[in-house]
């Protein structure tokens, strides 16, 4: 029986089977560092898309930032303006009162009192006066308590002197009314009514 040695045929497909396998394998590599090299070319592409975003992001904030910011001194202008607006009309509305107030204490001063000085603090006014007795005074302090104009009379001083004649000096402290509403028959203007002949 003739022997046949097989040793050289394991031998050189052992070598064919590591060839394969090790072709196998550097394909594989090579599959592997394309696919991770397509990655990493996505990555990179999508990094710089949303690098792009977020500088159209910051700009965009920016942009908003420069409005709000204009907005605000917009409303600031306006608060201003809202505030001097409310100055003058308050300035409109106070003008006939002091016409009124002058007018009020006319009106509410008692025969024998005669005043020699009035001093105006904001709505507080100061009279000072010299009446004909303290009585007179009190009927003052009475009017201006009854006043649409006046209130809150205080008495500060009253002094008679030894002769009686000359009567009492006094010192009296009064708050104008803020806010009163003109009689409707002050604020319509009178009709002239034409006669027929």
């Amino acid at each position: 029986m003739p022997r046949i040695n097989l040793l050289p045929w394991r031998d050189e497909e052992r070598k064919e089977r590591k060839l394969k396998f090790l072709v196998a394998l550097g394909g594989s590599a090579v599959a592997a560092c394309l696919v991770a090299f397509v990655g990493y070319l996505m990555m990179d592409s999508m990094v710089s898309a949303q690098d792009a975003r977020n500088a159209r992001l910051k700009e965009e904030i920016a942009e908003l930032d420069k409005q709000i910011e204009k907005i605000n001194s917009l409303e600031a202008d306006k608060a201003r303006f809202i505030a001097r607006m409310d100055v003058i009309e308050k300035l409109q509305r106070s003008r006939p009162e002091i016409v009124h107030v002058f007018d009020e204490i006319v009106k509410q001063l008692p025969d024998g009192v005669y005043l020699t000085a009035i001093t105006q603090t904001g709505t507080r006014l100061k009279f000072e006066g010299v009446a004909q007795s303290s009585t007179r005074v009190s009927t003052f302090m009475r009017n201006i308590d009854g006043s649409s104009y006046l209130k809150n009379p205080e008495l500060e001083v009253v002094q008679t002197k030894g002769n009686s004649d000359t009567g009492a000096s006094f010192i009296l402290f009064a708050d104008q009314a803020v806010g009163v509403e003109e009689p409707e028959a002050a604020k319509k203007p009178k009709r002239r009514v034409a006669s027929g002949g």
